[in-house]
């Protein structure tokens, strides 16, 4: 049974970094991608960073230049470095992974993280 547990959002402040942790079990990193995808109020969930199969790092437009993503293999966490937040990056955070070694390759989202930016 795939779970993903999302921790570390909370309110901060224009020009603030927070760090977002994905606990992953029951996934095999090596043979899925991980990624990272926030929903604004009101708006449709956008990709932030992604982690493909190859090691292959990718970036939505939302998460160019500010934010970062990495993993470690050993403790099957996913983290995304967030830098310099904006108002603009308030939403809620959602870690995903997409199990390639199935052949249906199932997707598994967590539960989510609010992250909230006052100016």
């Amino acid at each position: 049974q795939v779970q993903l547990v999302e921790s570390g959002g909370g309110l901060v402040h224009t020009g603030d970094s927070l760090t977002l942790s994905c606990a992953a079990s029951g996934i095999v990193f090596s043979t899925s991608a991980q990624a990272w995808y926030r929903q604004a109020s009101g708006k449709e969930r956008e990709l932030v960073a992604r982690i493909g199969t190859g090691g292959i790092f990718d970036y939505g437009d939302s998460g160019k230049g500010r934010f970062t993503i990495s993993r470690d293999n050993a403790k099957k966490l996913i983290y995304l470095q967030m830098d310099n937040l904006k108002p603009e990056d308030t939403a809620v955070y959602y870690c995903h992974v997409k199990d390639w070694n199935r052949v249906t390759a199932p997707e598994y989202w967590g539960q989510g993280t609010q992250v909230t930016v006052s100016s």
